[in-house]
């Protein structure tokens, strides 16, 4: 038994007994028992029972959107393939088209692409490359057209058509060079490289000058006015070292250079791949720049593609 005693009908401990109803029940509906006033449970929070927290303004619309990154980083998806091209330069006078990029620079990169099949079989394919500006940006890409009886029968002797592209896969430059002779023997037939821009618009001309020693041209523009020469060692064999042919003004003067840039003893060996790089006055008129642009693939064929993995530079010009 419990202490104190209760009896069945007595109610709990610390109830009234005034506030039951008929015969001992206890109240309908559970507690407060009469006397409290009712509760409205319609809104929550109850009035008054919380402060609103710091920041929150009631009517206003709900977040749809997760916040972009923090700032300095760019959005999801804004690099897209081909970030590493050069930007296109605004507010460039008339020239002509594709080749404003030229007017921002004063030197450029051309890297030959290697082909695996001219490494292994010393099969000629078509040269291909790349053209960049000195922050490693590309500019253009280059592809020769030649069929493969041409490429491999007349070697670096051979006729092309060089179709030079921007980013948007644009001819924006063309070259052109026929079948000639090097050598100092033929005098009346040497080298010659055609520039236009765009396609049809002939706006230079390199043309090779008769020499024994040294490799000499002489950069014309589209009225045969000498602008440029262009002067080589008499050694251009490529060991361990650069290749550097200077181009001077018509009195002499020196103003940039073409080099052919030693690009390693294995690539060197087994690839005619070459690195070149191209230095020029950045106030030089694009059209000239082009020009010699279309040199350095002149020089390149003419003194640095193999022929059956057998180097074509040497000494002097015969």
């Amino acid at each position: 038994m419990s202490y104190p005693p209760t009896s069945p009908s007595a109610p709990p401990p610390g109830i009234n007994p005034a506030i039951l109803q008929g015969g001992g029940d206890y109240p309908q509906g559970g507690y407060p028992p009469p006397g409290y006033p009712p509760q409205s449970m319609d809104t929550y929070p109850p009035p008054g029972s919380y402060p609103q927290p710091a920041g929150y303004h009631p009517g206003t619309a709900p977040i749809s959107q997760q916040p972009g990154p923090g700032a300095g980083y760019p959005p999801p998806g804004a690099m897209q393939p081909g970030a590493d091209w050069m930007p296109m330069p605004t507010g460039i006078p008339v020239c002509p088209p594709g080749l404003e990029y030229l007017t921002m620079i004063d030197q450029l990169l051309v890297h030959q692409k290697v082909e695996l099949l001219e490494a292994f079989i010393s099969f000629e394919t078509k040269n291909k490359y790349t053209i960049k500006n000195s922050l490693g940006q590309k500019i253009y890409t280059a592809k020769e057209d030649t069929d493969c009886c041409t490429r491999n029968c007349c070697g670096n002797l051979r006729p092309f058509d060089m179709k030079i592209k921007d980013n948007a896969g644009r001819e924006v430059i063309h070259l052109y060079r026929d079948l000639r002779c090097t050598s100092c023997c033929c005098p009346c037939c040497l080298q010659k490289l055609e520039v236009f821009a765009p396609a049809g618009t002939l706006i230079g001309t390199v043309i090779q000058e008769w020499s024994i020693c040294t490799p000499l041209f002489r950069v014309e523009n589209s009225s045969g006015e000498t602008v440029l020469k262009i002067e080589g060692p008499v050694c251009t064999c490529s060991i361990c070292g650069d290749v550097d042919f200077e181009v001077l003004s018509t009195n002499g003067v020196k103003v940039g250079k073409i080099s052919k840039q030693w690009s390693g003893l294995l690539r060197e060996a087994f690839t005619d791949a070459d690195h070149f790089g191209i230095t020029f006055p950045m106030d030089l008129d694009v059209k000239m720049k082009a020009t010699l642009l279309g040199a350095l693939f002149l020089i390149d064929y003419m003194f640095f593609e193999k022929e059956g993995n057998k180097e074509s530079d040497g000494v002097g010009m015969f």
